[in-house]
């Protein structure tokens, strides 16, 4: 089995570490296989995928996409390395308005999923990254938010303090100021 599956403290996390099969040509490593996944209980329809590539010291995030369109995002990172960063906004979810970070990188080959109702933002912790994940619906720009990197009612611990922000991460909501009404309500499964 290529895949070694693990699920996280927030409710729909999932760790994923794929196997490397390496002789004296190089390597060979599964990113991904839909029966394994979907075994596992990870959507196996991601219909777009994505390729980001940052310098170190940039964070990307909190992103998410609005029903009907929200993501659930398959990340992983080609080369360089990261904290990965989760946030539960479903209401409802024992997880509600909590976080969770892993480090993803080249060289611990792990994945992250993480389902529809979370926001999620990468800071690079290298050099450089290139970060690529797979998203289980397209990209809509009329449905396209998020949240503010440094959330004092959410209280991500970052490594780096002052990191490098596009204008529109910048100036992105807290979590409250977004609605009354609940975005996304945790279903447990």
């Amino acid at each position: 089995m290529p895949f070694r599956f693990q699920d996280l403290s927030l409710p729909g996390l999932v760790l994923i570490e794929r196997k490397r099969f390496s002789d004296c040509r190089g390597y060979f490593e599964e990113q991904y296989k839909s029966s394994e996944f979907q075994a596992y209980g990870v959507p196996e329809r991601f219909p777009q995928g994505n390729l980001s590539f940052s310098r170190g010291g940039i964070l990307r995030g909190l992103h998410f996409q609005y029903p009907p369109k929200a993501q659930g995002k398959l990340v992983s990172v080609l080369v360089g390395e990261i904290l990965d960063v989760a946030v539960d906004l479903r209401a409802g979810s024992p997880g509600f308005r909590r976080w969770e970070g892993v480090i993803l990188s080249e060289a611990n080959r792990l994945a992250l999923y993480i389902p529809e109702g979370f926001a999620h933002g990468f800071l690079v912790l290298s050099e450089t990254a290139y970060v690529t994940y797979r998203v289980t619906e397209e990209y809509s720009p009329a449905l396209d938010a998020g949240i503010r990197w440094d959330d004092p009612d959410i209280g991500i611990e970052w490594p780096v303090p002052c990191p490098q922000l596009s204008d529109k991460d910048r100036l992105l909501p807290c979590f409250r100021e977004l609605h009354e009404a609940p975005i996304f309500v945790y279903e447990e499964e």
